[in-house]
């Protein structure tokens, strides 16, 4: 994982001195920077929430949380602005500093964006109700008052930086009317931010918008369509929130099916996507997942959104992120003539290979039968060494382990067991002239890495 996406929390950062004056408290801030450059991350930073101090209204704040509020009993103001100006100045002290603290070569690395979903009510102007209409007619111009200040703000620290938006949440319509401000007012765009979540949890219980790869290529296939009708073809598109369904502050109790977010199918769902993805006919820059909602946990399989149960036990879409961040740079070619196997084979620089294969049906079902497949090398892997990586429900999976202890909460030794399961470790290794045989059971995962 090389990216992590953070708000600036800038609510913590700005307060006003007794004569009116903006007053800034960076410290909170450049811990968790420094904690995450350390780590080697680079970073997305989401200009947002709206200080008290010169926001609007203190009226209308949002939890967007299922049993507490957000982040550590903080609330999120969606008013804009009292003032333009005032934001501004705040994009701009806040990313002075940062140039100042982290120098300009590693702050131009980053991706600054304004603001999170204004199109949704949960983030923006509160006091409208939801809708595309309100998105459109009430929220967009204001938005587009927000980004100006903010790009101005921040590029009068340096153009280097990459300033973009609008994180946007689901209405094409709204990134539409977004691209033509920023061409009319001659505003820098550096990249396309948008969310891309196939469904929502109200529609997989209804059953109009059942979880589906597809769904999210569909969000995909609009907004590259929105974006070339508008004139920005070619500009970098940064998906900065995927899932398969909203709802991360939600679970198992508000919708049963969100389960499979402890399970295979997620792991498998996201080989599936990669793979959907890389052989479309748009491109994606980056695609980072949501983890918002940990801290609801109160138990350690529930279907919240993460990569760790409370007890810190890898789940399979940790580990689908492991096998991933092992594929190459380079597409090999394939042959492949089954509908619900997905492959992607790539190379690196070395001419090493590593192959991620996927086995599925459309809406990611247990009803597809066992089936074993073979892979056949048209290159000479006799002198290599083959690995064989796994997630399906009887390999790397601590939730279908856990099902079969039979208990409501693992004890300290079960919570032992399920952690050396979460481990991503090879199911086989062998001579690269050995047949490779793989047993693919609905919603595998397997990766295979050919090696010198």
């Amino acid at each position: 994982i090389k990216t992590v996406r953070i708000y600036t929390m800038l609510e913590d950062i700005v307060y006003m001195d007794e004569d009116g004056n903006l007053q800034y408290d960076f410290r909170v801030s450049d811990l968790r920077i420094d904690y995450l450059l350390e780590k080697g991350y680079n970073l997305i930073l989401s200009y947002g929430g709206m200080p008290d101090c010169i926001a609007s209204s203190v009226a209308n704040k949002s939890s967007m949380s299922k049993n507490k509020t957000r982040y550590k009993g903080k609330l999120w103001n969606t008013a804009p602005p009292k003032s333009y100006a005032l934001w501004e100045e705040v994009c701009y002290e806040y990313t002075k500093h940062n140039v100042e603290r982290y120098g300009i070569e590693t702050v131009s690395k980053w991706y600054c964006q304004c603001h999170n979903e204004p199109d949704s009510k949960a983030f923006f102007l509160s006091e409208c109700s939801k809708g595309a209409e309100n998105a459109e007619v009430i929220r967009l111009p204001v938005y587009c008052k927000l980004y100006e200040a903010f790009e101005k703000g921040v590029k009068r620290v340096s153009d280097k930086i990459k300033v973009g938006g609008p994180a946007l949440a689901r209405y094409t319509n709204f990134l539409g009317g977004f691209l033509d401000y920023v061409k009319k007012n001659g505003l820098k765009l550096d990249y396309i931010a948008v969310h891309n979540y196939g469904t929502e949890p109200y529609r997989i219980n209804n059953g109009s918008t059942p979880i589906a790869v597809s769904n999210n290529v569909q969000v995909q296939k609009e907004y590259a369509e929105t974006i070339k009708e508008h004139g920005f073809s070619g500009i970098p598109i940064v998906v900065d929130e995927w899932g398969f369904s909203t709802g991360g502050f939600m679970n198992v109790e508000n919708c049963p099916e969100l389960i499979k977010r402890e399970t295979e199918m997620f792991s498998a769902y996201f080989a599936k996507l990669i793979h959907e993805f890389v052989y479309s006919d748009f491109k994606i820059d980056l695609l980072a997942i949501c983890l918002s909602g940990q801290h609801e946990m109160v138990t350690d399989f529930s279907g919240f959104r993460n990569f760790f149960t409370l007890n810190f036990i890898k789940k399979p879409i940790y580990n689908a992120y492991i096998l991933a961040s092992k594929l190459g740079e380079s597409l090999l070619t394939k042959e492949n003539d089954r509908g619900n196997i997905f492959v992607v084979p790539t190379k690196n620089e070395k001419e090493d290979y590593a192959i991620l294969i996927s086995y599925s049906d459309k809406y990611m079902t247990d009803n597809l039968p066992e089936i074993e497949e073979t892979v056949e090398f048209e290159q000479d892997i006799s002198d290599k060494t083959v690995t064989i990586w796994c997630i399906d429900k009887e390999h790397t999976n601590p939730y279908r382990m856990f099902e079969k202890m039979g208990v409501e909460e693992p004890d300290a030794e079960q919570i032992k067991l399920l952690r050396e399961e979460g481990k991503m470790k090879p199911v086989k290794i062998q001579k690269g002239n050995e047949k490779i045989t793989l047993k693919l059971t609905p919603n595998a995962t397997f990766l295979i890495t050919v090696e010198a």
